[in-house]
């Protein structure tokens, strides 16, 4: 993908919900890609939305104010938002911002998708 403005995201439904799997950085330019991505998703008000985020090495401010905006969402809807599969450098921004208290944080896809 060469447009530096969107992001792939692998989507998959489960059971009772949706699995997002977005890959590559998410930054100030890519994270309104994710936004409507995850916004269409949620549309539809999935009882659970995971979000994989093994295929993402990098994530700054705009992109972590993504999830929190989805987290709202799926809360407002009665749904769960549950991320995982954090490499470490994301990981970091979670825990320095003490967001590692508020979203629901597997360590693997397999674990979120069975909770």
């Amino acid at each position: 993908m060469n447009d530096p403005e969107s992001i792939a995201v692998d989507i998959s439904f489960l059971e009772d919900g949706v699995l997002l799997a977005p890959k590559g950085e998410i930054d100030l330019s890519r994270s309104p890609a994710l936004r409507q991505t995850i916004t269409r998703v949620q549309e539809d008000r999935p009882r659970r939305l995971v979000i994989d985020l093994s295929g993402v090495p990098y994530m700054d401010s705009s992109g972590v104010a993504t999830l929190i905006e989805a987290m709202r969402t799926a809360q407002e809807s009665d749904g769960q938002l549950i991320i995982c599969g954090l490499q470490d450098k994301v990981r970091s921004i979670f825990e320095i911002a003490r967001l590692d208290m508020v979203f629901t944080i597997a360590e693997t896809c397999e674990e979120a998708v069975s909770t």
